[in-house]
C-alpha cells in the first residue's frame, strides 16, 4: 500500500529539503535528489519506508512506495511535518 500527501513549503525549498535530508539521516536513511525530485529510504522498527518526492510551486508531494503495515500513512506524513515545518 502506498502512501501519497503533500507538504506545503514555507521556507526555500533548499533550507526544506535540507529538514528532510537531516531527519531521514538522523534515523540512518539515505536521501538523494535535488530541488525537483528524489528518493528516500529509512528504516523504522526494523522495517524500511522507502519513497520519493517531487517539488513544485512550492509544494513537496511524496509518494511512499514500501512502508510497514503497522505503520500509518498519517504517522509518517505527521512526522515528515514536524520534521520540515
Amino acid at each position: 500500500m502506498s502512501c501519497n500527501f503533500e507538504i506545503p513549503v514555507k521556507d526555500n525549498v533548499d533550507a526544506a529539503l535540507e529538514k528532510a535530508r537531516k531527519a531521514v539521516e538522523s534515523q540512518n536513511g539515505t536521501f538523494t535528489g535535488d530541488n525537483n525530485s528524489g528518493s528516500f529510504e529509512l528504516n523504522v522498527f526494523g522495517n524500511f519506508i522507502k519513497g520519493s518526492y517531487t517539488i513544485k510551486d512550492q509544494m513537496l508531494n511524496l509518494e511512499i512506495t514500501d512502508k510497514p503495515f503497522f505503520v500509518p500513512c498519517n504517522m509518517i506524513e505527521s512526522f515528515l511535518m514536524k520534521q520540515i515545518s
